[in-house]
């Protein structure tokens, strides 16, 4: 099973890690490093997809790839 792919990266502005998942619009987190912004991040992903699930709205399928991951 493909899971969602998981951005992080630092945030000078913040001072602390960043996470998002791309497939899951405004699902992202914050932490102090980037295994918590990652703990975080998991968590917004069960919440979103939950609160999706329990309204009814379309939940859609992994498909995010980072240009790093395509093949020419």
């Amino acid at each position: 099973m493909r899971d969602y792919h998981i951005n992080i990266f630092y945030s000078e502005e913040d001072e602390g890690y960043i996470a998002d998942i791309p497939d899951l619009r405004h699902c992202s987190a914050f932490g102090a490093t980037p295994e918590e912004a990652l703990t975080q991040v998991l968590r917004a992903k069960d919440a979103w997809l939950r609160t999706a699930k329990a309204a009814r709205k379309p939940i859609p399928p992994p498909s995010f790839r980072p240009a790093i991951y395509q093949v020419a």
